[in-house]
């Protein structure tokens, strides 16, 4: 029986093996909590790097904002959807880190799913390496949807990466999780104003 037990686990580990990342093994362990392989030198922003600890709910917010309005408070790491009537649906949101940080009142100008990227010069300059254009899909960084703010290269957008919800780590996007911008996508309209502030 236990020779049975040791060749299930060989071959388990094998298939596993399989759809590791196409780096040194010594670098990557297998997190059974998340069901993924995970960069041992990649830093843990919340207990369980695969997710947000962060949950999107419905609270109490009065505001003399109208219903529809997007709220971003970049020093709380929250976003805000006002529903009305004193309510709003609160979202985690990573914001932008040091010197990247902004705020201003503009409109959503366009939706898009599964959006496309193309990184500014700037951006590129400062990350060599980063594509010219990446279409979209579930490995772009920009996540299942984006909502696009005024005429700024900024965007509320999702992630790859959503363990960096709560942190201040982009280059002035508002990130939000996958099934929260999907569900921000579905519910805010193109004209709506959105409200950024520290």
């Amino acid at each position: 029986m236990r020779k049975l037990h040791l060749v299930f686990a060989a071959l388990i580990a094998l298939a596993v093996s399989a759809t590791m990342p196409s780096t040194a093994f010594a670098d990557w362990y297998f997190d059974a909590t998340i069901n993924e392989w995970v960069d041992s030198d990649a830093p843990k922003v919340t207990g369980r790097r695969g997710g947000s600890k962060i949950k999107r709910k419905e609270v109490d917010y009065p505001t003399k904002y109208k219903k529809g309005t997007i709220i971003v408070e970049t020093s709380e790491r929250r976003l805000y959807l006002v529903l009305g009537n004193g309510r709003a649906m609160k979202y985690g949101v990573g914001v932008g880190r040091d010197g990247f940080r902004w705020s201003g009142t503009h409109r959503i100008t366009r939706k898009a799913e599964w959006p496309s990227w193309t990184p500014p010069p700037a951006m590129r300059k400062r990350v060599p390496g980063l594509p010219k254009f990446m279409p979209g899909g579930p490995n772009n960084p920009m996540g299942a949807r984006a909502l696009y703010i005024g005429n700024t290269l900024f965007r509320l957008h999702g992630t790859v990466e959503p363990w960096t919800i709560g942190t201040a780590v982009s280059s002035g996007c508002i990130r939000l999780t996958n099934p929260d911008i999907i569900d921000l996508y579905n519910r805010a309209k193109v004209g709506a104003r959105i409200i950024v502030r520290h």
